[in-house]
């Protein structure tokens, strides 16, 4: 009976984990704009770098 319960408290602990991770909230939407700003910066140094490598005629242009 003791180890049911405490299984019991286990599942429900771990739903409530699941619950919280699902959960749209300011801490995500933070997170998921700080990911389109990395994007966007990598993008723009790659962009940047394959001018520099065009105006140099390099061989192979791509960074």
């Amino acid at each position: 009976m003791k180890s049911a319960i405490t299984l019991a408290k286990a599942f429900g602990f771990v739903s409530i984990l699941a619950l919280f991770g699902c959960s749209e909230g300011p801490a995500e939407d933070a997170g998921e704009r700080f990911d389109e700003t990395v994007q966007e910066v990598e993008n723009s140094v790659e962009d940047a770098c394959e001018d520099v490598k065009e105006n140099l005629n390099a061989e192979n242009e791509e960074c």
